[in-house]
């Protein structure tokens, strides 16, 4: 075991040593807009990348590809390459102001880092309450590793129904997809698994089209925190697609081959995504200070953790929550707490000044060119929604080069197919 005291000569006296958690909404927004002459920025994250998660489910069928929606972390411009760290935070002593590490590419180098301030926006894990079988046997989509998987089992399990000595009832289990989850994810997977059955499959796996089967089991209601009338819309849509259920159950067991839901009906199956909720990550869950019952971080609404007496560890995004005023887990509120939290350190905002949220709306596509949009002032549904979704999506990707990649991926996909090549 290599326990070291990682420091580094080029860190100036009078800039005060700023250590980010993580690299998503949250982080990568302090990251971006964190005054570098003002603090030196040391970022701690097992994933060297921001990953541009609305777009996630569009890379699981070939209509973008991984690298359109990514933006490597070190184009930031670290005052010193040694300030990124592909590592995990392991341990916090908030006494001491000192955070513990290991490495990613070298597990047996574990390292201690100091700091002055601290940012934890560790994210959170998808979900599994416990259902057996679920980590086994059912994919996540919560990263590009989870999006390669899924498509790589997809196109696996069509060249499958399509080989020899294959018997119709396992063809048919091969192409029957079950998507546990209606939220924003699972309903926009199953948009984008639709899209490409009626579009690619059709052209590409004609005899096996008409075998294609999708089952998207949701407890309660499909994207229930979306306008009942644009929710319905979307309902009824799903259901009138040939070969598309909606089942309202819970699963409560997944299987090699199938899923159990909770009256007991076998469902087989080649592929389960889950989407159920989030529950948070180890460093979370051992870390000892305040949390809510999901296991969050509680913070003040300056987002300072309620259990730091310094008042110099923050926690923003899905990993943490402000006692007593619960916001909803978006990237909307991470990226607004983590631009709040730099307008405070940047000495552009007056520190008394809390942080508020003010929700913009929610965009989510339903398969075949139709979105909704659901914002305080305007409820739209359909293609103009669609255009709308796309749109604003393309303005919040991450630079130039993302912004000329996904609509040459878009026009790539409309005009040739998707790309069904596969790898390991």
């Amino acid at each position: 075991m290599n326990l070291q005291r990682f420091s580094t000569s080029k860190v100036i006296q009078d800039r005060q040593k700023l250590v980010i958690l993580g690299t998503g909404w949250g982080g990568y927004s302090v990251l971006k807009n964190i005054d570098k002459k003002k603090y030196d920025v040391i970022v701690v994250s097992p994933r060297n990348h921001f990953l541009f998660t609305p777009l996630l489910a569009s890379t699981t069928v070939g209509t973008l590809e991984f690298r359109s929606i990514i933006q490597p972390v070190r184009e930031s411009r670290f005052r010193d390459a040694t300030h990124f760290h592909l590592s995990h935070a392991t341990n916090l002593d908030l006494d001491n102001k000192i955070l513990h590490c290991h490495s990613v590419l070298n597990p047996e180098l574990k390292y201690t880092i100091n700091y002055d301030k601290l940012v934890i926006a560790v994210g959170a894990l998808s979900n599994t309450f416990g259902v057996p079988g679920v980590e086994e046997h059912a994919f996540f989509l919560k990263e590009v590793l989870d999006a390669r998987k899924i498509r790589n089992r997809i196109l696996t399990n069509f060249e499958l129904a399509v080989g020899p000595k294959i018997e119709e009832s396992e063809s048919k289990r091969l192409l029957h997809t079950v998507i546990v989850g209606g939220g924003p994810t699972g309903v926009e997977f199953g948009a984008e698994l639709y899209d490409f059955v009626q579009q690619d499959v059709a052209k590409l796996y004609k005899e096996q089209q008409k075998a294609v089967t999708v089952t998207l089991v949701e407890s309660d209601r499909i994207l229930a925190s979306f306008d009942s009338r644009l929710r319905s819309h979307a309902e009824n849509k799903l259901r009138a697609r040939e070969r598309f259920t909606l089942i309202q159950s819970s699963v409560t067991e997944v299987f090699k081959d199938s899923v159990k839901l909770k009256d007991g009906t076998i469902l087989p199956c080649g592929l389960v995504v889950w989407s159920t909720g989030l529950a948070p990550r180890w460093f979370t869950q051992n870390l000892k200070v305040a949390k809510n019952t999901r296991g969050q971080i509680l913070t003040d609404s300056y987002l300072q953790v309620l259990e730091d007496k310094s008042g110099s560890v923050y926690a923003l995004g899905d990993c943490a929550d402000i006692a007593d005023v619960p916001l909803p887990c978006t990237a909307q509120v991470a990226e607004r707490q983590g631009r709040y939290l730099t307008d405070v350190l940047n000495g552009k905002k007056d520190s008394k000044i809390p942080f508020e949220f003010k929700n913009m709306g929610m965009l989510a596509y339903i398969g075949s060119y139709e979105a909704l949009t659901d914002t305080p002032d305007v409820k739209l549904q359909g293609f103009t929604s669609w255009l709308l979704w796309r749109s604003a999506y393309l303005t919040r990707l991450g630079s130039w080069r993302l912004r000329m990649q996904v609509p040459m991926d878009w026009l790539k996909t409309l005009m040739f197919g998707r790309d069904i090549s596969r790898f390991d």
